[in-house]
């Protein structure tokens, strides 16, 4: 694996609280790796880390084999930093704004004006140029930000919670850039929790939780390797009840319950889902029982497992 980022054994202690604990990560050149995880897991010291913004209290981090420790500048050059909120210079123009930014990385002026039409092009804001940025949308403002991180042309981009606040078309746009930057070269770390956005852009996830790195690979493979219990959705045209009472007594069926409120009578039609463990070799048990039993089933199919299914099974809810 060629890793543009490692860490070994790094860990972020105050006073008696451990917001990082040990973790050891490689993320691969050219991927888009996904920080999962709640609240005060550990998320953000990660990254503030990464991007020689907080020191370690022990172990280091490389970036494409540079430490954060004893090289800060080096690595600095070799990364753009996005935070969940950034400031909005007043009475500054788009163009202005990027402009400030290539010159704090020494981006000489002859090739200032032309990289900024560059990039705003990049992110779709070549017509707001001349615009105000006080006065751009939070979609607007989110992807100027990532274009004037941009500016130096970082090998990494290290995104915290690129998505927050945005509305649905927004998103999307986001998702559609990120995907097109890593066309372009570029190795990219977000954060963020929500789950099926990181699902459909990350090429590799990592679970945290109270500042330990539980699991981390592949998106397809994570998926494959933890979902071992099954999902299966289910319509009946009536006696849900009984199908209830069925699926609750079959051994291997886990967590059978009606998708909306239970209803009140047999005679009603119903939705109701349920897992399978391994105990289960064959639903089609399950199927057999159900219609044995009198229950008309009109759909009966088995759900593919996805990242929510991956970070409810490794993580407990904790917080620091």
């Amino acid at each position: 694996m060629d890793a543009l980022v490692q860490t070994q054994a790094l860990t972020k202690r105050y006073d008696n609280l451990v917001a990082l604990d040990s973790m050891n990560l490689s993320v691969e050149r050219n991927s888009i790796f996904g920080f999962v995880g709640p609240n005060g897991a550990g998320k953000t010291t990660s990254i503030r880390i990464i991007c020689t913004l907080l020191q370690p209290s022990s172990g280091e981090a490389w970036i494409d084999g540079h430490s954060v420790r004893d090289e800060p500048d080096r690595v600095r050059n070799r990364i753009g930093y996005m935070p969940d909120f950034f400031g909005v210079y007043e009475d500054m123009k788009v163009w202005e704004y990027m402009d400030f930014f290539a010159r704090c990385y020494d981006v000489p002026a002859s090739k200032r004006p032309g990289l900024t039409d560059e990039l705003l092009e990049l992110v779709d804001l070549g017509e707001k140029k001349n615009a105000y940025v006080e006065s751009l949308s939070r979609g607007m403002k989110q992807r100027l930000c990532l274009a004037r991180t941009l500016v130096h042309d970082p090998a990494l981009l290290v995104l915290d919670e690129p998505a927050s606040g945005l509305d649905p078309r927004a998103r999307v746009e986001m998702r559609e850039l990120l995907k097109e930057l890593r066309t372009m070269g570029k190795t990219i770390i977000l954060s963020s929790h929500i789950l099926a956005e990181l699902a459909d852009v990350c090429t590799h996830i990592g679970i945290i939780e109270r500042g330990r790195l539980l699991a981390s690979g592949r998106v397809e493979e994570m998926i494959g390797r933890l979902s071992v219990r099954k999902r299966v959705r289910m319509r009946v045209s009536s006696k849900p009840l009984t199908a209830h009472r069925v699926l609750s007594g079959f051994p291997g069926v886990v967590d059978a319950s009606f998708e909306g409120s239970a209803p009140e009578t047999d005679e009603q039609p119903a939705a109701l889902a349920f897992g399978l463990t391994e105990e289960v070799q064959d639903e089609s048990a399950v199927l057999t029982q159900l219609v044995s039993s009198g229950v008309p089933v009109r759909a009966f199919a088995e759900e593919s497992g996805d990242l929510e299914d991956v970070f409810l099974q490794i993580t407990k809810g904790q917080v620091q």
